[in-house]
């Protein structure tokens, strides 16, 4: 299994507890390294209709860069929640990560032990980005 980031799991870990999963119970917490070490952390944010809940993978993305770091700069996302089986980032989530943070590795646990490390480009094999905007 790839480097596991101990540190960045733990933050993970620590976050989930403020999710704010009223309706579902199902709480996310995710924390995104920087490569000079900062954790940037998120949690998931339901809402009643469920189509303007965030995911706790968005929510760091989101908070990283309104903290002035910028894509390309991160080195690893960690996720936990509480299933037996790896949780990986939904659809949108796989987007923004790529987007933001290109093929890093992508750490899925629970709130015991590492679960599953991934790369992103195995989660989201084709992806979708700038390169078909832009054409080049």
């Amino acid at each position: 299994m790839a480097h596991t980031d101990p540190d960045l799991v733990a933050a993970a870990r620590t976050v989930r507890a403020h999710a704010w999963a009223p309706f579902s119970n199902f709480a996310v917490g995710a924390a995104l390294r920087h490569r000079d070490g900062r954790i940037v952390t998120g949690c998931n944010v339901e809402n009643a209709t469920y189509g303007l809940t965030i995911c706790a993978e968005r929510v760091a993305v989101f908070k990283a860069i309104s903290e002035g770091m910028r894509p390309d700069e991160f080195t690893a996302v960690a996720v936990v929640a509480d299933t037996d089986e790896p949780t990986p980032p939904c659809g949108a989530c796989r987007q923004i990560l790529w987007e933001f943070c290109g093929d890093i590795p992508v750490i899925l646990a629970t709130p015991a032990e590492v679960k599953l490390v991934l790369g992103l480009r195995e989660l989201l094999p084709h992806p979708f980005d700038g390169r078909f905007l832009t054409g080049s």
